[in-house]
């Protein structure tokens, strides 16, 4: 008899996969958190492979800030349509309006962890009792120590010292009324591991993912994406670069990096010779404080 060696991405594809599938089987109302960026679309693939030709057992849900970059939210639409699956958005917008919120205000105003209320708000409208996430350990240290079921309490908040062992690949999804897991079925790729599983996959992402010319504003020595939802003061110089993103989230906390790769071996090329993570090197939400991340996980964030 022959035997066939699995490689590394059929290694972490078959976890993935068995994540998924963990998730529909111990959870009643799962939800699959989109957004059009690469580690959600990443996601969509491993759900097809581990659902098709069923239908997804979660729909797919987007907290839109508003601030969105507008080639991710037409991928999105498209996306959904051909699959054929539920897509449910919830706008950021709506909750500052309904909860009478105040929007971040200065220099690096963001509605980024404002998403949290409208998150939880759709959690509660649904009933999801858990939300896979594409979330990855090498992104950032929170991250980084966070368990791929993460439990989160009746408020959404995330308490490091409540983890769960995750032993032999074994994951508890017990939880009680109001309690809800958020599920991370890539926490072991890395950004190199995706692009490497979308290069053999063939899957098509939005076009900033690529190099191309864009209007910048150059801030802290990062490239923001020049638009309207950014403020802007008297000194701050606006430029033409030719740039990429490694990584697409709000646009007034998004940067690009400068980049001549026009296609897949390109970016992984990049990727290679780079040494700092694609959080570290183009989100400024990130840097407003050495546990930005953690806080907003605290307070119910993805």
């Amino acid at each position: 008899m022959t035997k066939r060696y699995l490689d590394y991405l059929d290694q972490l594809e078959a976890e993935a996969i068995h994540i998924m599938r963990e998730v529909a089987g111990q959870f009643e109302k799962p939800a699959l958190l989109f957004s059009g960026g690469k580690d959600s679309i990443t996601l969509v693939r491993l759900a097809e492979k581990a659902f098709r030709p069923g239908k997804f057992p979660f729909p797919l849900v987007h907290i839109d800030t508003g601030h969105n970059f507008p080639e991710a939210i037409r991928y999105r639409d498209e996306l959904a349509e051909r699959l054929g699956e539920k897509l449910i958005v919830r706008n950021v917008e709506d909750t500052i309006k309904r909860k009478s919120l105040s929007e971040p205000k200065g220099r690096y105003a963001s509605r980024n962890a404002l998403q949290t209320h409208t998150l939880l708000e759709t959690i509660e409208e649904f009933g999801f009792d858990a939300c896979i996430g594409g979330a990855r350990r090498d992104e950032e240290k929170a991250r980084a120590k966070e368990r791929i079921f993460s439990v989160r309490d009746e408020f959404g908040q995330w308490d490091p010292k409540r983890q769960r062992p995750e032993l032999w690949n074994i994951y508890n999804g017990r939880i009680t009324k109001g309690e809800n897991v958020r599920v991370f079925p890539i926490s072991n790729w890395t950004e190199l591991d995706v692009w490497n599983y979308i290069k053999r996959e063939g899957i098509e992402l939005p076009n900033i993912y690529y190099t191309h010319e864009r209007e910048c504003l150059v801030r802290d020595g990062k490239l923001m994406a020049w638009s309207d939802f950014i403020y802007q003061e008297p000194d701050d110089v606006v430029v033409r670069k030719q740039v990429r993103f490694r990584t697409v989230g709000d646009m007034t906390c998004t940067a690009a990096v400068e980049s001549i790769a026009h296609d897949i071996d390109g970016v992984i090329a990049e990727i290679l010779e780079s040494k700092i993570s694609e959080r570290g090197a183009t989100r400024i939400d990130d840097k407003l404080s050495e546990t930005a991340m953690e806080d907003r996980k605290k307070g119910g964030y993805f």
